[in-house]
């Protein structure tokens, strides 16, 4: 393995490995980490960690959560899951995964390479979105592996209810097993893109080969594992590590762009995730932004800065 600078630049750097699944199949990862860089402000002593894992059809970018664990006095990474961001290739359908599980053996060869570079010891875990949804399974199977839970507006349900994902999963299913590569055919949305990337609205340069205007297509077998991760959730997760879930205080999900995008969370319903949040486990602690987008901490400068206080406060409370 060999680290090299990232396309981050600057403090950042990347190394990509494979891990093979328990399916056999070998998937490669991509590890981001922010060097130990001086003018941040990082506290001298011991150091934990903390690695950040990416929603669905999209990438580590946001340097500025970073430093702030970094500031936190936290050793940083971030995961680009295969099929995604750093880690596609072009023989593979972006976004692809037909079991979340698949992604246990690069998240478990991460938090390997982690301890290599950090020491052994829990790491704090925090996922956005689909990152969040396998962030929370992958506690619930290895529970001695995470000392912390920080979810940023974790997709923990389908939109509406229960109901919804039944139906769902009942019309998807007979397709996913057997096409389960096969594309739904589902309307393309782009608000939420528009609402961060600074070539549209929003102040966040994305590097479009790692991140899609319009999200990868659905595919029948990752829609069913997702569907499947849903269930697990409603059945309870039983996690015993203290949990953090950020959301924003409303949802504008849809098909048309509303000028309420631009202060709610346009991807999510925020009902639903913060019911589900609680059947995570047994310490959960529901923060409810006003003004949030999806991804609280890519929302405008004011609004993030009172999501940091919490996550900062949270920390000190649970650290």
């Amino acid at each position: 393995m060999q680290w090299q600078q990232d396309i981050l630049g600057g403090d950042f750097e990347s190394c990509s490995f494979v891990a093979a699944g328990a399916d056999g199949v070998e998937r490669t990862a991509t590890l981001v980490r922010l060097r130990q860089a001086q003018d941040v402000g990082i506290p001298e002593g011991p150091r934990r960690s903390v690695l950040f894992l990416h929603g669905w059809s999209d990438y580590f970018f946001n340097a500025d959560l970073a430093y702030f664990w970094a500031r936190a006095g936290y050793g940083f990474y971030a995961l680009d899951m295969h099929n995604h961001g750093r880690s596609l290739r072009p023989d593979f359908p972006g976004g692809y995964v037909a079991d979340l599980a698949a992604y246990d053996a690069e998240i478990q060869e991460a938090c390997r390479l982690i301890g290599l570079a950090a020491g052994p010891g829990p790491l704090a875990l925090m996922g956005h979105s689909t990152g969040g949804l396998v962030a929370a399974l992958w506690t619930s199977r290895h529970p001695e592996a995470v000392s912390q839970l920080i979810l940023n507006s974790p997709w923990l349900e389908m939109h509406g209810s229960a109901l919804v994902r039944r139906a769902a999963s009942g019309m998807v299913g007979p397709v996913a097993r057997f096409r389960p590569q096969a594309v739904l055919r589902l309307p393309p949305r782009g608000h939420y893109w528009r609402t961060i990337s600074s070539a549209a609205d929003g102040e966040w340069p994305l590097d479009e080969r790692y991140r899609p205007r319009m999200a990868f297509p659905v595919r029948a077998g990752w829609l069913r594992a997702v569907l499947a991760g849903h269930a697990r959730v409603a059945r309870g997760l039983g996690i015993r590590v203290p949990i953090l879930v950020l959301l924003s205080m409303g949802s504008a999900n849809g098909l048309f762009w509303s000028e309420d995008m631009r202060r709610t969370d346009a991807v999510l319903d925020v009902s639903i995730i913060g019911a589900r949040a609680l059947t995570l486990g047994t310490t959960v602690t529901v923060e409810r932004i006003d003004g949030a987008l999806h991804d609280v901490f890519l929302s405008p400068e004011a609004i993030r800065t009172d999501a940091y206080a919490r996550l900062a406060r949270w920390l000190r409370a649970y650290g």
